[in-house]
């Protein structure tokens, strides 16, 4: 059986002990590199291109976001998952910018990184259920505050049908391939998505996704 190949970056060694201990226990899971920095990260990743890189939100000389960026650049198969000890929305959404498919808590990690690394490794999102709670709260909180409705009921199904497959990171042809359409009709409708819902980038649909239950 092949492993996943698994990159552990954050600065406390600690954490990383305890995350390589947790991981080590898996049958299909291997450590091959540590990074306390960074710009060590983003060499390591090009070097070793892993399946998967566990990057810490605050790391010194180049911060786990930035990392992301950087290392996506160099070896752009590894999914990325995030951890962080921040909850607030704004570190979520340019962590998806990035390019980081999942975003943890830390005082999650323990029970939801093999989840987690599991959904990353299939091209999937994944989320601490505290930060999905937190997004749908605060998306339902806002609606109300400017009195606006979901415009979730304005999709049509065939529309709810490829958001969620977007969203859950599969490409225009591989949504195509999935319902027997063209790409092209995909990329229409990935368009009417967007404009009925007023987002503008793949990060902010993946967030609705996450807001509304679609995806985990």
């Amino acid at each position: 059986m092949k492993k996943l190949r698994i990159l552990l970056a954050d600065d406390h060694t600690v954490m990383r002990t305890g995350l390589r201990a947790l991981l080590e226990r898996q049958g299909n899971i291997e450590i091959v590199a540590e990074a306390e920095n960074g710009r060590q990260a983003v060499a390591l990743c090009s070097s070793l291109a892993p399946e998967i890189a566990i990057m810490d939100v605050g790391m010194p000389m180049l911060n786990g976001i930035e990392a992301t960026k950087a290392l996506l650049k160099e070896s752009p198969s590894t999914g990325v998952v995030m951890l962080s000890m921040h909850s607030d929305e704004s570190y979520v959404i340019r962590s998806l910018q990035a390019g980081a498919r999942g975003y943890l808590l830390k005082d999650s990690a323990a029970s939801d990184l093999l989840s987690a690394i599991q959904a990353v490794s299939q091209g999937k999102s994944f989320f601490s259920p505290a930060i999905r709670r937190l997004l749908a709260e605060d998306y339902v909180r806002v609606l109300q505050q400017k009195g606006e409705v979901d415009s979730y009921e304005l999709l049509t199904m065939r529309e709810r049908e490829i958001l969620q497959l977007l969203a859950e990171g599969k490409t225009n042809k591989e949504v195509a391939n999935a319902l027997h359409i063209s790409p092209y009709t995909v990329e229409t409708h990935r368009s009417n998505i967007l404009e009925k819902l007023g987002l503008h980038s793949p990060a902010e649909l993946i967030l609705y996704a996450v807001r509304k239950g679609i995806i985990r």
